[in-house]
């Protein structure tokens, strides 16, 4: 069984993580890290420190009504995306640990039409 980096657990949800594979299990916000651990397989799981965390990218749709994934940059590890019931209280409970300059919200479909179309070089 895995040792979670947590001492105190602030918010722990239902998710889904896109990994390859999508995985299903909990997401567990707490004092020390993000963990995501599968709802079967104890083998796999995600930890991420919070010093380690370089940028939440969240995709807002509907002028934020609607935030159908989210996503969390690590300086070393790469990029994890998950999506949950209530996105809002997952960002929330992050931003208590992570910087506001740090959490973004991805571009929509025209803004990167836009680049794409428009950008000098």
């Amino acid at each position: 069984m895995v040792q979670s980096l947590n001492t105190k657990i602030d918010l722990t949800i239902k998710a889904t993580c896109f990994t390859g594979f999508t995985e299903y299990g909990n997401i567990i916000v707490g004092d020390k890290a993000f963990e995501f651990y599968h709802q079967h397989d104890p083998r796999k799981y995600i930890q991420i420190p919070w010093d380690e965390v370089d940028y939440v990218v969240a995709s807002v749709l509907f002028g934020g009504k609607w935030i159908p994934r989210y996503s969390v940059e690590t300086k070393k590890n790469g990029t994890f995306t998950f999506a949950s019931k209530e996105p809002k209280k997952v960002l929330r409970a992050i931003r208590g640990y992570v910087d506001g300059q740090k959490m973004v919200r991805s571009l929509g479909f025209f803004d990167v039409l836009k680049r794409a179309l428009f950008h000098k070089k």
